[in-house]
């Protein structure tokens, strides 16, 4: 028997971090909102099953301007002033590759906070079962919690699920590619006791171990040898950030049958209380070959990551020096699904759109990251042969459109599912941000007209201003 839970004007399914900015934008922009979420705990890829906050943030582009603002600004400046967070970290060599580390458990408390500050009303530990549809009408969603199952409605629905899983139940259409060319999946872990000081002179001393060369070069004007002479004059770890090589002990342990072979050795940086610096692991497991919307491959995936970060730990503490006596703080609690659906809307976001910078009228945000580098199981944690940055250092718009589902009313896409071409894929975390509050704010501007979000391609003002009103970047960049 179904219950009747209430009835909003928007509806955002999943607290991610496309989920959480999304409904707070919506709350802020002076609808009644709900978010619902299938565990008890906000934030998905930013603090649940990811990285160490906004790595390799491009909040700014290539020419140093500033991007993204918004959400992502406001919970990292938010986080840095209460000592949970690191400045933007900008090293020359880096080009666009900029790291805001915040700390990830503070990120994922913050967030209630502002739920609270909002009045977003949670609905937690819910499962979306199945969407409210007349004719092609998004109406509310069907949910399965503890105490039984539930109708909600909604003005507006937005599906900042990950995988596109509302706009698949609605009927939507989506794109994805065969299982064995989808991006490996991962489960993170998290690394107290390291010796930094040995970990930089290890570094130093083995600087053509590392990899530094990326697609950085065009923009940063430096060469290769030039990048290494910068690492060299690092004075603490945090002068380099994110680290990927250690070749010599990769290629070692692998003929020892130490390591499991399906990705490189690197680590991000994660910042806690009193100054201290952790290591994530956010790569040391790659398992591909399995689409993570079929629960078979999915559960494959939970069970055969963990094995190899049982692997790859006990090789780190092995033969890393400076790993020696540090000792795992934190294993994510379920994998990183790092693609399946991208969910087809009124415009899909292209390749060459992004290599060319195109800006668009309907802009709700921006981006710089690269297309082309994808994840792949090898002895490399990323393949950077086929990327490719906007030209002249610059950045490109995102496109309402893009977040509008195709051949459904009231219903909207935000996050890592949004209507892209494969190349282009934006999974990244402040990527999502961007597409969730904009979301957030087009729903809440619909519903309170009484038209429908693609009503709105063609009078988006409004939902421009007030973007631009809490923090986004539309205007003014290369």
């Amino acid at each position: 028997m179904l219950g009747y839970y209430g009835s909003y004007d928007v509806v955002v399914c999943g607290g991610g971090t496309s989920g959480v900015p999304a409904a707070i934008a919506a709350a802020r922009a002076g609808a009644k909102t709900l978010l619902i979420e299938r565990v008890g705990q906000l934030g998905g890829q930013m603090n649940f099953s990811g990285p160490p906050g906004f790595a390799y943030a491009f909040l700014f582009n290539g020419r140093g301007e500033q991007i993204i603002g918004g959400f992502a600004q406001e919970t990292h400046k938010r986080l840095l002033e209460a000592g949970h967070a690191l400045p933007h970290l900008r090293p020359k060599w880096r080009g666009q590759f900029t790291f805001s580390y915040v700390d990830p458990d503070w990120w994922g408390l913050l967030v209630y906070e502002m739920m609270k500050e909002n009045d977003v009303e949670l609905m937690l530990h819910t499962m979306v079962t199945d969407v409210i549809l007349d004719g092609n009408v998004v109406k509310g969603v069907v949910t399965a919690h503890p105490s039984g199952k539930s109708i909600v409605l909604a003005k507006v629905v937005i599906d900042c699920t990950g995988e596109g899983e509302v706009s698949y139940l609605a009927g939507a259409e989506y794109d994805i590619l065969p299982k064995d060319q989808l991006e490996p999946s991962t489960v993170a872990f998290t690394v107290d006791g390291v010796d930094w000081d040995k970990v930089l002179a290890y570094v130093k001393s083995n600087i053509d171990d590392f990899i530094f060369d990326q697609v950085l070069l065009p923009y940063n004007g430096m060469t290769v040898e030039d990048i290494k002479k910068e690492v060299l004059k690092a004075e603490s770890i945090l002068d380099i950030g994110e680290i990927m090589g250690f070749e010599k002990i990769r290629v070692k342990a692998l003929e020892t049958g130490e390591w499991h072979g399906n990705s490189g050795i690197g680590f991000f940086l994660m910042p806690k209380e009193g100054g201290r610096v952790l290591a994530h692991f956010q790569h040391s497991s790659h398992v591909g070959n399995a689409d993570c919307t079929d629960v078979r491959d999915l559960t494959y995936v939970e069970v055969e990551a963990r094995m190899q970060d049982i692997i790859a730990w006990k090789c780190i503490k092995k033969y890393l020096p400076g790993f020696e006596n540090a000792y795992i703080t934190r294993v994510c609690p379920e994998v990183r699904i790092r693609e399946t659906r991208r969910i087809i809307c009124d415009y899909v976001l292209t390749a060459d759109d992004v290599v060319e910078a195109r800006k668009f009228d309907d802009v709700i945000g921006k981006s710089s990251f690269p297309v082309g580098g994808k994840h792949a199981v090898g002895d490399r944690a990323l393949t950077l042969e086929a990327v490719r940055l906007p030209k002249d250092g610059g950045s490109h718009d995102i496109p309402y459109r893009a977040l509008v589902v195709k051949g459904l009313e009231n219903l909207l896409v935000a996050g890592k599912a949004i209507s892209t071409d494969r190349p282009s894929h934006h999974r990244f975390l402040q990527q999502t941000t961007v597409t969730g509050t904009a979301a957030g704010v087009a729903a809440a501007v619909a519903a309170r007209r009484g038209v429908t979000p693609r009503a709105l391609e063609n009078d988006l003002k409004e939902v421009q201003e007030i973007l631009i009103k809490q923090g986004a970047i539309l205007y003014g960049t290369h």
